[in-house]
């Protein structure tokens, strides 16, 4: 019988479309799904902007039947001012909470000026930020869902000389909108989610024609930091 969509097998048992699938996910790295597989792709392929340096790590494994992650810092020189992880989940049968087959989840942490952190309207805005960035690269997305925390840090005793230190966590997701084959421009997801990041480290934004971008690499080299 012929393969649906597709050359037949070459074998008659069908283990010829198998063993293709397999050499592709060798050949990618990348276990799952063609559309999943496309997806990471254009993450990996990614240009960002210099400042925030980027690399992949470990993916949770009981969100979603597939999984990829990125860590970021962004820096300035020797000083780190801002960190986040970004998770790319993938279910091809659906989720019903995503409305979708793909799930964008985050995490951004940095530090706050004292001015900043007492300011009540900053739930508020650093939510904006995260809206903001994905509607200025024109992105389409769906089902925002998210918490933003303020934690202020006081220090006593052996620590006293510590000046008190405040952090915003933004933790979210939301659901990409699928384009041609099902894929999700996660390359675009992904410079929004790093203008976010430079946001929150108080970076100044960069043009949609910002030449200082800089192709995302697989992995970090040592830092001296």
């Amino acid at each position: 019988m012929a393969a649906a969509h597709g050359r037949m097998s070459d074998s008659a048992d069908g283990t010829g479309d198998v063993q293709n699938s397999e050499e592709a996910d060798r050949r990618s790295g990348i276990p799952g799904p063609p559309a999943f597989r496309a997806a990471v792709e254009a993450l990996r392929g990614s240009r960002l902007r210099p400042q925030v340096e980027v690399e992949p790590t470990p993916a949770p494994q009981r969100l979603a039947p597939y999984a990829y992650a990125l860590e970021a810092v962004v820096v300035d020189g020797e000083q780190e001012l801002a960190d986040g992880r970004l998770v790319l989940l993938h279910d091809p049968a659906g989720h019903e909470a995503w409305r979708g087959t793909f799930r964008l989840v985050t995490l951004v942490r940095a530090e706050l000026e004292p001015e900043m952190a007492a300011d009540p309207l900053l739930p508020e805005v650093c939510w904006s930020w995260l809206t903001g960035a994905l509607q200025a690269r024109g992105l389409a997305y769906g089902e925002p869902s998210g918490t933003i925390t303020r934690a202020a840090s006081h220090y006593f005793g052996g620590l006293a000389e510590r000046p008190a230190a405040s952090q915003i966590e933004i933790r979210a997701s939301w659901t990409p909108r699928e384009g041609l084959g099902g894929v999700p421009d996660t390359a675009a997801h992904l410079v929004s989610w790093c203008d976010l990041l430079a946001q929150v480290a108080g970076l100044p934004p960069a043009g949609p024609g910002d030449a200082s971008v800089v192709t995302l690499p697989q992995r970090r080299g040592p830092q001296s930091r």
